[in-house]
């Protein structure tokens, strides 16, 4: 009799159930020697006619019983070990089942593949018995020891996310989304969403942008551009025309509609210089009809007015605006007067200007390029808005505000 349990329990799979299902997991190495003693056989043994009948408290004081024999070998150790995950197991019992699981991971006897489904089922027991600190070492463990598997990467990432590790939690889903899309492949908006609550929680405002900014990428929703243009708009330290260009990014996605928004758009263009732009926007706004209605029709006039006596002014000078900047001292005039030159019909003179200008050493190089890219989509060259757009170097604002309107421009049936 306790050959054949030998031959059950050793040479042959043990059924180990777990958190992940009842998984059969590859016997151990064997040596010659592997034979149960009569003592430790027969404990186990009833330890097994009482697992199959779902008798646990005594399957369990079977397993203990064998376990206590005195001077057992290894090979009978070990199967003690796999009876106790076995009924640990089924029982429900996560701190028995992870200790015997522990003793069999940590065996040479394991071959690699059982150790890893011992692993994942450690874990996943952990996890589904709300004990997350208990189930992130076997999650990690299994991660460096047999590689990434989707399952596994994000429990990892719910454990710390259902503790409140907020730090854990960006940790963990940052590596995760990094490898992602190194490997060319799209993260999950599970992991997203995660990795944006954790900074969130953590008040790490450019870090949530990113992440928001990596959702409406790749799972361009609605509420993932309201939470983006939202926080930039409330940014205290966005510079003046990287809250120009994100007033336009409200104004394209269809926020920006109160009167007021396209006075303060207007006015922020005139003091960039480009008063034919901010023309070009008011006049947007009375076409959409946020603009000539109700109370503020008559301001909104004026203001129109103002700005197209303005902007008729600038044309006026233009020709000689554009002759004196490319050899002005610093990029400012080359890239004002070249955005001019784009906005009033001469795109190629325009963009050739503006490049000169970046050429100059501007004294904000990342938000000389995003004005760039802003010009060449004026000019209506989408498809080099969007390359310029994607180059911005550096993690700050302006580089948000790029991949914004590179996203935008790229996926305009989105919004």
């Amino acid at each position: 009799m306790f050959l054949s349990l030998n031959r059950r329990l050793g040479a042959r799979s043990l059924l180990l159930a777990g958190a992940i299902g009842t998984a059969l997991i590859a016997g151990p190495v064997a040596h010659a020697d592997d034979v149960l003693g009569q003592a430790v056989g027969k404990d186990l043994q009833q330890a097994q006619s009482a697992l199959a009948s779902k008798s646990y408290d005594k399957a369990m004081a079977a397993v203990d019983a064998a376990d206590a024999v005195k001077g057992k070998t290894d090979y009978e150790s070990y199967t003690i070990a796999q009876m106790r995950a076995a009924v640990a197991a089924q029982s429900g019992n996560v701190d028995a089942a992870t200790k015997a699981y522990d003793v069999l991971i940590n065996s040479a006897r394991t071959p690699k593949a059982a150790k890893g489904q011992m692993l994942m089922a450690q874990a996943t027991m952990a996890y589904s018995a709300k004990k997350y600190a208990a189930a992130i070492p076997p999650t990690e463990r299994y991660l460096k020891e047999h590689g990434p598997d989707p399952r596994m990467q994000t429990m990892l990432i719910q454990c710390y996310y259902l503790q409140g590790d907020w730090k854990g939690t960006a940790k963990a889903a940052q590596e995760q989304v990094d490898a992602t899309i190194k490997a060319g492949k799209m993260p999950a908006e599970n992991q997203l969403q995660m990795l944006a609550t954790a900074y969130t929680n953590l008040k790490d405002a450019d870090a949530k942008t990113h992440a928001y900014v990596l959702l409406a990428k790749y799972y361009s929703k609605p509420d993932y551009w309201a939470v983006l243009i939202h926080d930039l708009v409330a940014n205290p330290n966005l510079a003046p025309p990287l809250v120009f260009y994100v007033e336009r990014l409200r104004l394209a996605t269809g926020v920006l509609k109160d009167p007021s928004d396209y006075q303060d758009m207007g006015e922020r263009a005139v003091q960039m210089g480009l008063s034919q732009l901010a023309l070009n926007l008011l006049n947007q706004g009375y076409a959409n009809k946020s603009l000539g209605n109700g109370p503020s029709a008559a301001a909104d006039a004026k203001f129109h007015a103002f700005v197209a006596q303005r902007a008729a002014a600038d044309r006026a000078q233009l020709a000689q605006a554009a002759a004196a900047a490319p050899t002005a001292p610093t990029a400012g005039p080359a890239l004002t007067t070249g955005y001019n030159l784009v906005l009033n019909g001469q795109a190629d003179q325009g963009l050739a200007l503006m490049k000169t200008g970046l050429g100059k050493n501007p004294r904000y190089p990342d938000l000389a390029q995003v004005e760039y890219g802003m010009a060449q989509m004026d000019a209506g060259q989408k498809a080099e808005a969007i390359k310029t757009f994607e180059s911005v170097s550096g993690n700050g604002p302006a580089k948000d505000v790029a991949e914004l309107w590179a996203l935008l421009l790229s996926r305009p049936a989105a919004h």
